[in-house]
């Protein structure tokens, strides 16, 4: 029996330990509050947040040559890489046929790969979009932290020095409905842990947040990561 909660049940997150009561905002309740991020950041040296943009329409708009998501061997059909496949017009995927697709890569690397190190990275060309999707391991019910870090270390080194390949953008894994994302207590890890390990691995596009975490007017928010050195400071009592 899973131990997991739903992550539909349990209140986002957007930082670690109580710094989300440590940053309260009362200037617009009902939407997310962008506070200033850290200066002197350059491009390549930060994680871009994504507030309140859609992310499908941005892809359909071109603004982005790739996109990283999550894919799985059972089902995608409420995930983000159908909606995109459904969307583009020049995708030749279908939803069914990304997750045979996935069945089938899997089928394989265990006769062919079997002491490789899960997950792997697909690639789903829509010729005007780039998908690279994380393809959960086999015969789990959602991604691990640790799955994430090896996925965008992965998308890192196939991203490299390929121009061509950018810019680039993935999705938060947060709130999501055919691949969750799970910490090691069973809840959804907060949305700084995401950023954190996604920047650890290598990753430095941007990142769109989960709608509903749109509406966490009550915390202020960054527009990067990494975040600025104060909120550390006070998360560990200074002022």
């Amino acid at each position: 029996m899973s131990t997991t909660l739903n992550p539909e049940s349990t209140p986002l997150r957007m930082y670690d330990d109580d710094a989300d009561s440590l940053l309260l905002s009362d200037i617009f309740p009902d939407r997310v509050s962008l506070l200033p991020g850290s200066s002197g950041q350059r491009a390549g040296e930060c994680i871009r947040i994504m507030w309140g943009q859609d992310l499908l329409r941005d892809m359909v708009d071109g603004r982005y040559r790739a996109v990283v998501c999550g894919v799985n061997d059972q089902d995608n059909s409420h995930g983000i890489i159908s909606q995109l496949v459904d969307m583009m017009q020049t995708s030749q995927w279908t939803p069914r046929s990304v997750t045979s697709y996935a069945r089938m890569f899997h089928d394989s690397a265990a006769v062919h790969a079997a002491s490789d190190r899960e997950p792997y990275v697909l690639k789903f060309d829509l010729d005007s979009l780039l998908i690279m999707a994380i393809l959960r391991p086999r015969n789990k019910d959602h991604f691990t932290v640790d799955d994430i870090y090896r996925g965008f270390r992965t998308v890192s080194k196939m991203v490299g020095d390929r121009r061509d390949r950018l810019p680039i953008a993935a999705v938060s894994f947060l709130n999501a409905r055919a691949n969750r994302l799970i910490g090691p207590d069973g809840r959804e890890p907060s949305f700084e842990s995401v950023l954190r390990t996604m920047f650890n691995a290598g990753f430095r596009g941007d990142v769109y947040t989960a709608p509903p975490m749109w509406k966490h007017g009550s915390t202020g928010v960054f527009p990067t990561y990494p975040f600025p050195e104060g909120v550390e400071r006070m998360r560990n009592g200074s002022s």
